[in-house]
């Protein structure tokens, strides 16, 4: 990798210009990664291809980081792959420690990613191969898994974390059926024909709900919020040398593992991240109210899956998530072909590309730690003012995502949905995670019935799946066995 790509000015300016607007639409609740690609794309029609490809590198990496600072400040993830964060986050947040909380994910989000290119730029063309042996049945089992590791990792009741992960997987049969073109559960909508918006419904169960919740409760409640704690300006620093180096590896295997996976994604790799933190904890019992290990397992592994979502975009030409699917559109509007030929015919713009991966990740370090004095302050602003501010944010973030009033209303009927289930103690993000995985169940579980003309055996056809039904099976009797000791403790003591 040349040190002369690294120095190029212009290259340089492009980067950090790309990775700022990332943080900035990253941070806004409702306006993800793929939301500011898609609208800046256009920016990079006169750039040079190296110049376009850094800006996008760098606006790819800072929106998946900046989507952590809303959640941890605000309790609103700007996209689906910072839900898991904002559980410790917040509740790190309320304690009075936002700067630590934000420091933590800065740090965990910059090994992550670091991680996760690392391995896009050794191993992209042996991963591919890998990647392209999981076929319906093994992507079943996969998502299988990662349904039951959320439900069980709820600090609710398993019955109500299965419950709620159902609901998310009955909205997501909303629309056109993925394998027969037949509508479904539209109630007559030609907007329903595609489904549930996934950005207003992302709005709707954060940033909606805990609105509601704010409403209703006594004033002298609704504007408390600690001030932050005087930690210093490295206290986050001592709770990632408390976390110890191991999580940091772990997290970076599940991410570039899962984002070597057409379709996965960073919100899949995040909740299999947390949960499997969760499981092996000594001290599970803390997770949901300000672990530190909370925010590093998910902002570890959604990071890295930034490396390992461009692998298949790179090797194969196949993205690996919504954003990569974008990014391919940019590549190919700057006449760059993605596949196995662009290592050999187009090696002069690989080159800038892993130095801009890699480069991004220091400027996320430096800009993430300047700020956080900034970030801090959001959660010192009067809870009566800071919700002002982001209901109007909210709506008008659900209408940008899709440019129909719609939007709004699905924001809103998930908002009261949300409400309805935290006011009766059942858990919001199981039902997020049915919704985005509810699809990719459903088309390759049907897909690998068809290939096996009606035959369930299929799925337990190769080790891969095997090891993944076993392992999701495993997660769902350990959760039983701990809670089951939990009550025969309480009896106990009672």
């Amino acid at each position: 990798m040349s040190l002369e790509v690294l120095l190029d000015p212009i290259l340089l300016l492009s980067l950090a210009a790309g990775s700022l607007l990332g943080i900035a639409i990253g941070a806004i609740p409702g306006l993800t990664a793929t939301l500011a690609i898609a609208l800046l794309l256009p920016l990079t029609y006169q750039l040079s291809a190296a110049n376009a490809i850094v800006m996008m590198v760098g606006i790819f990496t800072g929106g998946l980081y900046g989507g952590s600072i809303a959640a941890i400040a605000l309790r609103i993830p700007g996209a689906p792959a910072n839900a898991m964060t904002m559980l410790d986050g917040h509740a790190m947040a309320l304690q009075g420690r936002t700067g630590t909380a934000i420091g933590i994910a800065t740090f965990s989000s910059v090994v992550g990613g670091l991680a996760g290119g690392l391995v896009l730029v050794l191993f992209s063309p042996q991963l591919a191969r890998i990647a392209l042996r999981f076929q319906s049945p093994e992507m079943f089992a996969l998502v299988v898994l990662a349904l039951v590791a959320v439900a069980t990792v709820s600090r609710e009741s398993l019955a109500r974390g299965m419950a709620a992960t159902v609901i998310g997987l009955m909205l997501s049969t909303v629309g056109i059926d993925p394998l027969v073109p037949v509508p479904r559960f539209t109630l007559g909508s030609v907007n329903l024909l595609v489904g549930l918006p996934l950005i207003p419904v992302v709005i709707g169960i954060f940033a909606f709900t805990e609105l509601f919740r704010q409403a209703g409760r006594p004033p002298s409640r609704a504007h408390e919020h600690p001030s932050d704690r005087a930690d210093g300006a490295f206290a986050w620093w001592r709770e990632v040398q408390r976390v110890g180096w191991k999580p940091f590896v772990k997290n970076s295997v599940i991410g570039t593992s899962v984002g070597a996976l057409p379709g996965a994604g960073g919100a899949m790799a995040a909740f299999l991240a947390y949960s499997e933190a969760r499981r092996s904890s000594r001290h599970p019992e803390r997770f949901g109210k300000g672990a530190p290990e909370g925010i590093v397992a998910p902002e570890v592994a959604n990071n890295a899956v930034t490396g390992g979502a461009l692998i298949p975009l790179l090797a194969l030409g196949i993205p690996g998530d919504s954003v990569t699917a974008v990014i391919l559109g940019g590549l190919v509007i700057h006449g760059i072909t993605p596949g196995p030929q662009l290592f050999t015919e187009s090696a002069d713009l690989i080159t800038p590309l892993f130095a801009a991966f890699f480069a991004s990740y220091l400027l996320i370090l430096v800009f993430g730690l300047t700020l956080l004095p900034l970030y801090a302050r959001i959660t010192r602003v009067p809870r009566s003012i800071l919700f002002s501010a982001i209901a109007p944010l909210a709506v008008v973030a659900a209408f940008t995502s899709e440019r129909t009033t719609f939007a709004i209303y699905v924001a809103v009927g998930i908002g009261i949905l949300g409400y309805i289930l935290r006011r009766f103690g059942y858990p919001v993000i199981p039902v997020l995670l049915g919704l985005i995985l509810g699809p990719m169940l459903e088309s390759n579980f049907r897909r690998a019935l068809i290939l096996s003309e009606g035959d369930p055996l299929i799925f337990i056809s190769s080790p891969i799946s095997v090891g993944l039904l076993v392992a999701a099976a495993g997660f769902l009797l350990y959760v039983v066995q701990g809670q089951r000791r939990t009550r025969a403790g309480l009896s106990d003591q009672a």
